[in-house]
């Protein structure tokens, strides 16, 4: 509490009146004087005491309670400051203006801290938060200790309000060397079986000329190249499989690192098909025929090339040659030169009838076993002699036809196997709700490997799949499935269990039996292990730092499944392992912007400190902390020097009494007009 002497003025008129008389009577005065009028002297000093009783002059006298200045103190906590000695310096800093603040009863602080999103390093978050209740006319500075790693300081600095200094202590070593890898382009989709192309570039302060850089594609072995350092490098990634294809990049130490967190980088490309291309053989009409075609044709992704053997060449009526079809059945062209450009070949009750050489029977089972997918629906041919088992194809169909055809009404049932395999799991109806629909034929047959998903009642397989080779194929042990679909006796899922049918032999990884994935969600690791096991084995996690955990999994509600979860450690890339499956996962971004570059900056908020007429600090790190000085200035003064920054005094303070007293008394004031007015006449009349 002090006290202060002021003098205040209360116009009795506007001082626009006020100011408005007062130069009419200086006018008169002059042209008095200029004219050397007698008593002029006299009549401008009486116009003066007029104005001046007019403002209506006090003496005040004040009880004055000075109000604390505000610094407002914005200290980096992001990831980035965690690199060599960053943070200790920071907090040196800030015990420093803490320490200040304490010794000067007239500067209080207001601390914030700088937070981090995928979006990098946010200053102008904490800055507008922590100015939000400062009192403008009371700050006396900004202070952002930080790497200087911003990455949403305001383009033009002149649009910030700020009438105080903002001043900037760099944290960490400047002449710091680093290399990091960059990824300059890449795209979000490919095209399943095409290679996807993106850009990356390796960057080093230290050094010039190549490094080795590793890819890895969804968590497999790894794929060695050279790059030339500072230049853009083009890179192709096959995208095997639909759904998200993890690229992970990773360049080799350089001779200077601040961190190898940003020696790696990930590209996430959603693959998509372009067009499913099936080519369904039927050989000859039934009521499934139908139903198997409008299945495939519903699908807008599917484009369909479909046919049917009309008549075989053995039967012998009078149809006209050009009459029994509209286009020859195109064996050459389907089976010998355009065969890999289907990703699904589908037999509907086919039988050997002379259209179709053993050779191309070959052809097809070489297809499937350097990765196409075979689909058979059998009928009582397959059974027959001329059933094509009895062609190089028996190589990959999973069953063994007995030669017997088994008739009579059953329903279909999942196996154990099929209650856990994806393509079948979760399609049994409800308990309580109506059983499947029934059929009337099935075709026996022995399994010779692969999982059997679907069974008559007496254990007869209906429905096997298998791997032959890098391909996959299936058969359906009965031509009755478009009852179903025709929705007899309530009829059963068939268009979801052949859709799953379909993607599984064209090897979609959602759907394989032995399948591992993770997802991220609120930080929190979700991780699944689909097996037909009874048991999954361990999930051994290796997080973006570096440390490892091995945890088990515990079987969930669904047969088949296993689950884990975990609280997200750090930034960056997991690496998961259950078995010889491998995957991975993102905690949070997959290339933060916080680590693409870790070298300390001035720059992002030079314009910030040049515009409000504040300094900059370079304040090292820990073992070599190099703090600058701190003093009060005025408004007016310079608010920084080489060695020593400034804030500012703004002298606020609150008034709990005051008195006033009056300079210009009236009747005083009247006594001395007329005193002047008179001497004024006196003057006059001589």
């Amino acid at each position: 509490m002090f006290e202060a002497t002021t003098i205040d003025f209360a116009p009795i008129l506007p001082v626009w009146v006020i100011a408005l008389l007062s130069s009419t009577a200086v006018v008169a005065a002059l042209f008095g004087a200029l004219m050397r009028l007698n008593g002029w002297l006299w009549r401008s000093l009486t116009a003066l005491l007029i104005a001046l009783v007019l403002m209506n002059p006090s003496l005040v006298d004040e009880q004055r309670d000075p109000l604390p200045d505000i610094a407002v103190v914005l200290t980096d906590r992001t990831e980035s400051m965690e690199i060599g000695g960053r943070s200790e310096a920071a907090n040196a800093a800030l015990a420093e203006l803490r320490s200040l603040a304490e010794r000067d009863d007239t500067l209080e602080l207001v601390e914030a801290e700088m937070s981090q999103s995928p979006d990098g390093s946010l200053v102008m978050d904490a800055f507008n938060s922590a100015l939000a209740g400062v009192p403008r006319d009371r700050l006396a500075g900004v202070v952002a200790i930080t790497d200087g790693q911003i990455h949403d300081a305001p383009g033009d600095a002149n649009a910030i309000d700020l009438d105080a200094p903002f001043h900037h202590l760099m944290a960490g070593d400047p002449d710091a060397g680093d290399r990091r890898l960059i990824v300059v382009e890449s795209p979000r989709y490919g095209l399943v079986g095409d290679p996807a192309i993106f850009t990356v570039r390796v960057e080093d302060d230290a050094m010039s000329g190549t490094a080795t850089v590793t890819f890895r594609i969804d968590g497999g072995d790894p794929v060695t190249a050279r790059v030339a350092i500072g230049e853009d490098t083009r890179v192709e990634a096959p995208i095997d499989h639909r759904g998200a294809n993890v690229v992970e990049i990773e360049v080799e130490p350089g001779p200077e690192e601040l961190s190898l967190v940003n020696n790696r980088a990930a590209v996430s490309v959603t693959g998509v098909r372009d067009r499913l291309r099936v080519l369904l053989v039927t050989g000859e009409p039934h009521n499934g025929a139908r139903a198997w075609r409008d299945l495939l044709k519903s699908d807008p992704s599917v484009d369909l090339v479909h046919f049917t053997i009309l008549r075989p060449p053995d039967r012998q009526d009078a149809t006209p040659i050009d009459e029994l079809a509209l286009i020859a059945f195109p064996t050459r062209e389907l089976f010998a030169e355009s065969l890999d450009e289907f990703d699904l070949v589908i037999f509907d009750r086919y039988r050997r009838r002379g259209i179709m050489p053993p050779l191309y029977f070959d052809y097809i089972a070489r297809y499937v076993e350097n990765g196409g997918a075979l689909l058979v629906t059998a009928g009582p041919p397959f059974a027959a002699p001329v059933s094509i088992y009895r062609t190089p194809l028996a190589a990959v169909i999973p069953a063994r036809p007995t030669g017997y055809v088994a008739t009579g009404p059953f329903r279909p049932e999942l196996t154990d196997t099929g209650a856990r395999h994806p393509v079948t799991a979760g399609l049994a109806p409800p308990e309580g709700e109506p059983p499947w629909g029934r059929w009337f034929r099935r075709i026996d047959a022995t399994p010779l490997g692969g999982e059997t998903l679907l069974q008559a009642p007496d254990g007869g397989p209906l429905l096997v799949l298998s791997h032959a080779g890098e391909g996959r194929a299936a058969i359906l042990l009965s031509d009755q499935s478009w009852l179903w679909g025709r929705g007899f006796e309530g009829g059963g899922p068939d268009a979801e269990m052949f859709r799953r049918v379909a993607h599984w032999l064209m090897q979609e990884p959602e759907l394989d039996e032995e399948h591992l994935s993770a997802v991220v969600r609120d930080g929190q690791l979700e991780v699944q292990r689909r097996t037909l096991a009874q048991a999954a084995p361990p999930l051994e996690i290796t997080w973006p730092d570096g440390s490892g955990e091995t945890v088990d999994m515990q079987a969930g509600d669904t047969p088949g499944l296993f689950t884990a979860e975990r609280e997200g450690r750090s930034t960056g890339l997991v690496r998961l392992r259950s078995g010889e499956l491998t995957t991975v996962a993102a905690l949070g971004p997959l290339n933060p912007r916080e680590y693409s570059n870790l070298v300390p900056t001035r720059e992002p908020l030079s314009g910030l400190v040049e515009t409000s007429d504040g300094g900059f600090a370079a304040i090292g790190e820990a073992g070599s902390i190099d703090l600058p000085q701190w003093r009060r200035t005025r408004a007016d003064a310079v608010q920084a020097g080489r060695s020593w920054l400034g804030l500012t005094r703004n002298e606020r303070f609150i008034v709990h009494a005051a008195e006033r007293t009056p300079l210009a008394p009236a009747l005083i004031a009247l006594l001395i007009i007329l005193t002047t007015l008179g001497l004024a006449w006196r003057r006059e009349g001589r």
